[in-house]
C-alpha cells in the first residue's frame, strides 16, 4: 500500500436526506480503487449542498448535515464537513473542490514537512502526494450535458486536474456519457468508472414522497435517521413545495456573469 498514491473521495449534492445508497457509493468506490493497485483511499467527504441550491423539497441544510452525521457516526474514514452548506450562496462544485484541496494538501505538508507544489497544476505534484476525487453516481455525468448547468472551464477542471470517481446505477450507461462529452472523453483516462453489481435504486426523491404519505422507510435510511426525521417533522407536503418554482441557482447564476469584452 506504501507505493500506491493516497486518494481523497468527496461527494457534492443535495443529500435530502442521505440515504444508505449514498454511503454505499463511498464503499464501492473504494473497493474498486484498491482492486487497482494504484490508489490507498485515505479519506471521504459528504458536503452537502447551501440551502441557496434552490431545489424543490430541500430542507435547511442545519437539518441535512444532522442527519449525514448520524448517517455516518458508524464509518471510520468517512466524515461529514459543512463549509459548503454554510456559504451564503449556492457554490459550483469545482470551488469547492478547490477548497477541499487546499486544505488537505495543507494538511499533508505540515504533517511530512513537505512542500507539494501548486495547487493549480497536478503535473508539479509528487507520486506521495494526496489526490481528491469527485464522487459520482452515473447519473451525475448526464448533468454536464444540461444547457447552462456548468461552465467548460469548470467541466475540464474538475474532470482533467481532479477527475471523477462515478458508480453506476442501474440502466445508466456512464461509458455513453463519456464517450459523448467532447472534455470528457478527452480526459477518459481520469475517469474511473465503477460497476454496482448489485443494484439498490434506492432514490432519496422516492424516500420523501414515501414519507409524506406515512409510509415505512425502514432500511432504506439508517434508524437514526429516520428518528431524526420525525422528531423535526420533516418532508411533508408543506416541506415539498418548498422551491417549487424556482430555477435552480446554477441556471440563474451562470446568467448574472459579466460577459467578458476586448478590452478586459
Amino acid at each position: 500500500m506504501s507505493a500506491r498514491i493516497p486518494l481523497v473521495l468527496l461527494a457534492c449534492g443535495s443529500f435530502n436526506p442521505i440515504t444508505n445508497q449514498h454511503m454505499r457509493l463511498f464503499e464501492l468506490a473504494r473497493d474498486h480503487l484498491h482492486q487497482t493497485g494504484q490508489f490507498q483511499v485515505v479519506g471521504g467527504i459528504v458536503s452537502p449542498v447551501s440551502d441557496g441550491y434552490g431545489k424543490q423539497g430541500l430542507v435547511l441544510a442545519k437539518h441535512r448535515i444532522a442527519m449525514a452525521r448520524l448517517a455516518l457516526q458508524s464509518s471510520d474514514w468517512v466524515s461529514v464537513d459543512d463549509w459548503e452548506s454554510q456559504q451564503p450562496d449556492w457554490t459550483e462544485t469545482v470551488i469547492t473542490m478547490r477548497y477541499h484541496y487546499g486544505r488537505i494538501l495543507k494538511q499533508y505538508q505540515e504533517g511530512t514537512g513537505k512542500d507539494s507544489g501548486p495547487t493549480t497544476n497536478s503535473h508539479h505534484l509528487t507520486s506521495s502526494s494526496p489526490r481528491l476525487k469527485l464522487l459520482c453516481g452515473a447519473d451525475f455525468l448526464d448533468t454536464f450535458k444540461v444547457p447552462g448547468l456548468w461552465l467548460d472551464d469548470h467541466v475540464e477542471e474538475v474532470a482533467g486536474l481532479f477527475g471523477l470517481v462515478c458508480v453506476s446505477r442501474g440502466g445508466l450507461e456512464p461509458e455513453r456519457a463519456v464517450h459523448e462529452s467532447e472534455t470528457l472523453s478527452r480526459h477518459w483516462r481520469n475517469i474511473i468508472l465503477v460497476r454496482e453489481w448489485v443494484r439498490n435504486e434506492t432514490s432519496a426523491t422516492e424516500i420523501r414522497r414515501a414519507l409524506r404519505r406515512g409510509l415505512s422507510v425502514k432500511y432504506l435510511l439508517p434508524d437514526s435517521v429516520i428518528k431524526y426525521i420525525h422528531q423535526h417533522n420533516l418532508y411533508t407536503g408543506d416541506s415539498e413545495l418548498k422551491n417549487k418554482d424556482v430555477l435552480l441557482r446554477p441556471l440563474t447564476k451562470q446568467t448574472e456573469m459579466p460577459v467578458k469584452t476586448l478590452d478586459d
